[in-house]
């Protein structure tokens, strides 16, 4: 750990908090819905998944047991609104099998394995990848392990904590090995973001009035006007923020 990076990460969790105040998430009702959505949410909007949960919810089949006897076709059909249903049908019937195979239907007994361990476990099911294993863990099984996702890892660039092109391991370990682990902290800290992204740090970011905007240093540079004098501009969205 170095400390001006725990310092620069510390200090950004305290500005967004005090930006967007407590998030409160994961949107669940239980852990199993949690494990359930982090698989139905790649690759759409949460507005979609909850659509998908509600018609689990409306068929009585938000259960382990529930996913485990329906069969994949009608499960696709349930989670339409998600997209890509086939594939996440798949997806879902290889984590309900994986759960009763190892752990007789049980997420306690899954949880109460190694965090670790589990992780690696979580890898080796067709479908989960880093960012729905990590969700899975923290969210449902309360566990200290940071989610990074495309708000993440565009938010950490730009304010220059870690390179472009840097890895979804790499941007985990950025948290994990400056900040302490603490379930509570990765949580608040991974859904601020997320807010953050939305409102302010989106692909073509919204640059005028961000509150972090003078930490900004990826995404300012400076241009010569006609009349000699320097500009201050963002180089992603063309914004002119500020005269220099």
């Amino acid at each position: 750990m170095t400390q001006s990076t725990f310092h620069n990460l510390d200090d950004l969790f305290r500005m967004l908090l005090d930006i967007y105040g407590p998030r409160s998430w994961w949107p669940a009702e239980t852990p199993f819905e949690v494990c359930v959505g982090a698989i139905l949410t790649q690759n759409t909007n949460w507005g979609n998944v909850e659509k998908a949960i509600a018609n689990l919810k409306r068929e009585g089949v938000l259960t382990p047991e529930g996913l485990r006897v329906i069969t994949e076709g009608h499960l696709a059909a349930l989670i339409r609104p998600s997209g890509y249903f086939n594939v996440k049908s798949r997806r879902l019937k290889s984590f309900i099998r994986h759960l009763f195979q190892q752990y007789d239907g049980c997420l306690d007994s899954m949880f109460f394995r190694s965090w670790r361990e589990l992780r690696e476990e979580l890898l080796g099911i067709s479908g989960i990848g880093r960012e729905t294993a990590d969700s899975i863990l923290l969210y449902a099984g309360h566990q200290p392990t940071f989610v990074v996702d495309a708000y993440t890892k565009r938010l950490i660039s730009r304010l220059g904590l870690i390179g472009e092109n840097a890895g979804y391991e790499e941007v985990r370990a950025l948290f994990m090995e400056n900040l302490p682990l603490d379930t509570t902290l990765y949580n608040e800290y991974h859904a601020l973001i997320v807010q953050h992204g939305k409102e302010r740090c989106r692909k073509k970011p919204l640059c005028e009035g961000c509150p972090l905007a003078s930490r900004c240093r990826w995404s300012y540079g400076t241009r010569t006007q006609e009349n000699g004098s320097i500009q201050a501009v963002c180089a992603s969205c063309k914004f002119v923020p500020f005269m220099v």
